[in-house]
């Protein structure tokens, strides 16, 4: 099965989060981890991940807790979920870390990247700013392309 971690799913929640405070004040782990039922410990962790991938900053003190690095309309969900899980693989063939057993007879490998790219392009085209909206759209993308992938074995 293809999901995402809950971790990745925890801090699109912190992203949209942040998102929709970030001009009233910074927020903290507690905060965010608070108002969607999550772990603390689990959110901090989450947050300090995306600092590290510089995607949220961190501001110390009293008033402390995270911000958004960039505006919303500048962030993908492909940064967040590739920050939080490593890079968004669909299969094991699709890496840059050599050939699998059945490369040589394998009729699968070169639909199985098209789709796994069409997943990164959706992904990357999806921002955070889009996240927050509140009107009910059919869809966030349109996805061009996938009309017809053909798998021949």
């Amino acid at each position: 099965m293809f999901k995402f971690s809950k971790k990745a799913d925890y801090g699109l929640i912190a992203m949209k989060h942040l998102a929709k405070h970030r001009q009233q004040h910074a927020c903290s782990a507690s905060e965010i981890a608070e108002e969607y039922g999550i772990s603390a410990t689990l959110m901090a962790k989450v947050l300090q991940k995306l600092a590290r991938q510089s995607l949220v900053t961190a501001k110390h003190g009293s008033t402390g807790g995270y911000q958004l690095a960039r505006a919303p309309e500048k962030l993908s969900a492909l940064e967040v979920i590739t920050a939080i899980d490593g890079p968004v693989l669909i299969t094991s063939c699709v890496t840059t870390h050599g050939n699998c057993d059945a490369t040589e007879r394998c009729s699968i490998k070169e639909p199985l990247r098209r789709v796994n790219e069409s997943i990164l392009s959706v992904l990357s085209t999806v921002t955070i700013a889009q996240l927050t909206e509140e009107t009910p759209e059919p869809a966030l993308v349109e996805l061009k392309g996938m009309e017809r992938l053909a798998v021949t074995g």
